[in-house]
C-alpha cells in the first residue's frame, strides 16, 4: 500500500492577504539592503572626496605632469695648470631602456637605419642589450648630430623603451695618453646599484667611475641632479614645461699631473710595451704617470664593441696592465747605486777596488760579469759608471744583504704608497727572514749576489723605481702626491751623509757624461748636466735566449732611472721597457722625456720625427690597427661574455703574486759594441736600426745597458 505523505500533512489556506502580506515583507528586506549599500557607497564617495582628496589629487597631478631627473655634469679633473685632462661636452644623444622595450630586433633595426649603423655598431648594440639588465638604460649612441637626433626623436611615439636626450658626456682630450691614469666611465652596473641605491643611477645617459680617478673620486665628482616637471597627455606626448631646477655639477679634482708632460711620456713610448714616471724632487709631485699601450677612455665610456675587445686581448703588450702601479720587474743594475749607498753606510772605503777579470768564482759557480774581458782595477765609483758586476758580486759577500735589504726600504722599494689609485703591486724586497719565512729555506751567498745585480727575488714597479731616484736626488723621503696642493712638502732627511749622496751623484753623472754606459742619454743642452743609472733585467736564462731578438717575451727587459741638473736636482724620471732587449730601449724615451721639462720645443721636433717612422701618434696607430680589424674579422669576431672580459682585466691587473724565474748563476746579459762617446750628439741623429720603437740602435751603450 502506497503512503503519500503530502496527503497526510494538513495542508495551510492560502488567501490573498497572506500572499500581500508575504510579498511587503520581501521588499521591505531588499529595500533595505539596498539602501544599506547605497549609504555605504555615498559614505566611501564622501571619504574619498573629502578625507582622501589630497592623496588622488596628488595621483592625477602625476598622471598629468612627469618628473625626471636631469643627470648632473661631472666634475672636471684638471692637470696642476688647470688645463682639462677629463672633462664634459654638450651631447645629443640616444638611449634603451630595456623594459619598455615591445619589439626588440624591430627597434634595433629602425635605430640602425635612422642612425647609419654600420653592421659591427648594430653587432655591438646587440650585444649590450642582451647583456643589459632590464631596468638599466643601455647606450646606443652619443655625440650625434642634429639631423639625426631629429630624425630619432620624431619616431618616439612608434619606438617604446627608447630616450632622446640633450645633455653633456664624458670627454678625455689626451685619449689614450690618459687611459690607465684617469679611468672612465660607464652605466651602473646592477651591483653598483644595488650598494648605493641612488635614483640617478638608474637615470638614462648618467654614468659613474669605473676606474682610475674617475673611480677613486665617484663621490666627488658625481655632483646633484636637476629636475624636470612637463605636463604630458595620457599617452604621454609633452604639452609644455612647468618647472626646471638646474643641475649642480659636480667638484673639480686638480691633479699634479702635467698634461702636457703626460701625453708627451706617452706618445715617446711609441710602439714599446712600458712606463714613464716623473716626480718633482721639490715637493714629491708625480708629473706624469704614463703607461702604455693602453686603451681609450672614450671608447670605453661609449661601452666597448667586440672588436675592440678582440683588438685588445690580442695584444701581448697588455694594455689592460697599468704597468706604472701593477708592472713588477727585476730592476736590474739600477739597484746598484743604492747597493753603493748602503755599503758606504756600513761603513765600505768607497776608493777600495776589486779587480775584474770577466768574472768571480763563488763557492763552486762562476758568475760573469757582463764584460767577459774584465774592467780592471774597479772602485765603487767606476763599479757605477762601468756597471761593473763583479765588484758588487765581491763586496756583498763583505757586508750582507741586510744592509742593501734596509737601504732599499728606505728609499721606497717594496712600498705601498698612499694615493689615490685603485691599486698596486708592491714587488719584493729580499732578505734571509723574507726567504726563509716564504720558502722555509735559508739565505744563500748566490741570492746575495744576484740581488746586488738587482736580479733573483728582486722585484720592483716603475713608481718604486721614480720614488728611488727622487731620494737619491734629493736626500729626503719624499712620498709621491697626485692631488695638487701648491704646498711644499716637508719631508723629512733619509739620514743619508751629504758625501755620500755627492759621491753618487757624479758616479750616476759619469753614467751619461764621463766613461760610462750610457753616453746618448745626454741631454741635447749643453748647460744641464743628466745623472742615470742603467739596467737590464733577465727574463730568460741566456742558454734560452740572449735577450736581444728573438719572441718578444723572451726579451729582457729595460730600465733607467735619472735626475737633473745633476748637481741641482730638480726632476726624477724612470722608464721600464717590457721586453725591449736592454736597457738601450729605455734611456732615450727618458733623456727624450726629461728634455721636455727644461725645452719643449726640442723635445717635441723629435717626438715628430719618431712618430713618422711609427706611423702617427698613440692614437692614429690605434685606429689604424682598429681599420685592419674591421677589414679582417668584420661582424665575425667572437662574442665575449661581462664576466669574462672583467676577468680578463683582474688577470692583467694581478701581478704582486707573479713568481720571478731564478737563474743558477748570477749572469748579466752579453754585451754590446762599444759606441763612440758623444756626450754632444742630438736625439735626431741617432741611428734609428735595432729598436725602431726607442730612436735608436742596441749599439748605443757603452756595454749591456747594464
Amino acid at each position: 500500500m502506497k503512503f503519500r505523505f503530502r496527503r497526510a500533512r494538513p495542508q495551510r489556506h492560502m488567501s490573498a492577504g497572506i500572499l500581500r502580506n508575504s510579498f511587503d515583507r520581501r521588499s521591505v528586506v531588499l529595500g533595505s539592503v539596498q539602501g544599506g549599500i547605497g549609504c555605504l557607497l555615498a559614505g566611501r564617495m564622501a571619504y574619498l572626496a573629502i578625507f582622501e582628496n589630497e592623496k588622488y589629487k596628488l595621483e592625477a597631478e602625476s598622471n598629468r605632469v612627469n618628473l625626471s631627473l636631469i643627470p648632473p655634469r661631472r666634475g672636471w679633473i684638471l692637470d696642476r695648470t688647470g688645463i682639462p685632462i677629463a672633462s664634459n661636452r654638450a651631447d645629443f644623444r640616444v638611449d634603451i631602456i630595456p623594459d619598455r622595450m615591445q619589439d626588440k630586433d624591430a627597434t634595433v633595426r629602425t635605430l640602425g637605419a635612422l642612425l647609419d649603423f654600420t653592421p659591427i655598431a648594430l653587432q655591438d648594440l646587440q650585444d649590450k642589450l642582451e647583456n643589459a639588465r632590464g631596468f638599466a638604460p643601455v647606450e646606443v649612441a652619443s655625440g650625434l648630430d642634429l639631423d639625426r637626433f631629429s630624425a630619432v626623436s620624431v619616431r618616439l611615439p612608434e619606438l617604446p623603451g627608447v630616450v632622446t636626450q640633450r645633455g653633456y658626456s664624458r670627454f678625455y682630450p689626451d685619449g689614450v695618453s690618459v687611459g690607465h691614469l684617469i679611468g672612465y666611465v660607464g652605466a651602473a652596473s646592477a651591483e653598483e646599484y644595488e650598494k648605493d641605491r641612488d635614483p640617478l643611477l638608474l637615470t638614462p645617459g648618467y654614468k659613474v667611475g669605473k676606474d682610475g680617478f674617475e673611480k677613486i673620486f665617484e663621490q666627488e665628482l658625481r655632483g646633484t641632479p636637476g629636475a624636470r616637471r612637463v605636463e604630458v597627455t595620457a599617452s604621454g606626448r609633452i604639452v609644455r614645461d612647468l618647472e626646471t631646477r638646474e643641475d649642480i655639477p659636480g667638484e673639480t679634482v686638480k691633479l699634479t699631473i702635467d698634461a702636457g708632460l703626460q701625453a708627451y711620456a706617452a706618445r715617446r713610448i711609441g710602439t714599446e710595451s712600458g712606463s714613464v714616471v716623473a716626480i718633482d724632487c721639490h715637493n714629491g709631485d708625480v708629473l706624469a704617470m704614463a703607461s702604455m699601450p693602453s686603451f681609450d677612455p672614450n671608447s670605453f665610456s661609449d661601452g666597448i664593441g667586440r672588436l675592440e675587445w678582440k683588438m685588445l686581448s690580442d695584444d701581448d703588450h697588455i694594455p689592460l696592465r697599468n704597468k706604472v702601479l701593477r708592472g713588477l720587474y727585476p730592476p736590474g743594475s739600477t739597484v746598484k747605486p743604492l747597493v753603493s749607498l748602503a755599503f758606504r753606510e756600513a761603513g765600505l772605503d768607497p776608493e777600495e777596488s776589486v779587480f775584474c777579470g770577466g768574472g768571480l768564482r763563488v763557492g763552486n759557480r762562476v758568475f760573469h760579469c757582463w764584460n767577459r774581458r774584465g774592467h780592471g782595477q774597479v772602485n765603487m765609483a767606476k763599479g757605477i759608471y762601468q756597471s761593473c758586476d763583479v765588484y758588487f758580486y765581491a763586496m756583498v759577500q763583505r757586508m750582507g744583504m741586510d744592509v742593501i735589504s734596509a737601504m732599499a726600504r728606505k728609499l721606497g722599494l717594496g712600498q705601498e704608497f698612499d694615493l689615490p689609485v685603485v691599486g698596486q703591486s708592491y714587488g719584493t724586497v729580499p732578505d734571509p727572514a723574507w726567504k726563509l719565512k716564504k720558502y722555509g729555506r735559508e739565505w744563500q751567498t748566490f741570492d746575495s749576489v744576484n740581488a746586488t745585480i738587482g736580479q733573483g727575488y728582486f722585484l720592483v714597479n716603475p713608481l718604486q723605481q721614480a720614488v728611488m731616484a727622487s731620494r737619491i736626488a734629493s736626500g729626503r723621503n719624499l712620498m709621491p702626491r697626485l692631488l695638487h696642493t701648491g704646498k711644499p712638502q716637508n719631508a723629512e732627511w733619509l739620514g743619508i751623509p751629504q758625501d755620500h749622496l755627492d759621491y753618487v751623484h757624479k758616479a750616476m753623472s759619469d753614467v751619461v757624461n764621463g766613461p760610462g754606459t750610457a753616453h746618448r742619454a745626454a741631454l741635447p743642452m749643453k748647460d744641464i748636466l743628466l745623472a742615470g743609472k742603467t739596467g737590464t733585467a733577465q727574463v730568460v736564462s741566456l742558454s734560452v735566449s740572449n735577450g736581444k731578438t728573438g719572441p718578444f717575451k723572451y726579451r729582457d727587459h729595460g730600465h733607467f732611472i735619472c735626475f737633473a741638473p745633476f748637481d741641482k736636482p730638480r726632476y726624477a724620471v724612470a722608464v721600464a721597457i717590457e721586453h725591449g732587449g736592454g736597457s738601450g730601449a729605455a734611456y732615450p724615451i727618458a733623456r727624450d722625456v726629461m728634455t721636455y721639462l727644461f725645452d719643449k720645443q726640442k723635445a717635441m721636433e723629435v717626438l715628430e720625427e719618431y712618430e713618422t717612422q711609427w706611423g702617427g701618434t698613440a692614437q692614429e696607430r690605434a685606429q689604424a690597427r682598429y681599420a685592419s680589424y674591421v677589414t679582417q674579422y668584420g661582424v665575425s669576431a667572437p662574442k665575449v661574455s661581462g664576466e669574462a672580459e672583467a676577468r680578463a682585466v683582474r688577470e692583467a691587473q694581478n701581478t704582486q703574486g707573479q713568481s720571478q724565474q731564478l737563474q743558477n748563476e748570477a749572469q748579466a746579459p752579453r754585451p754590446e759594441p762599444i759606441a763612440t762617446p758623444s756626450a754632444s750628439a742630438t736625439p735626431a741623429a741617432q741611428p734609428s736600426s735595432g729598436s725602431a720603437n726607442s730612436g735608436t740602435s742596441g749599439s748605443d751603450t757603452g756595454g749591456t745597458g747594464q
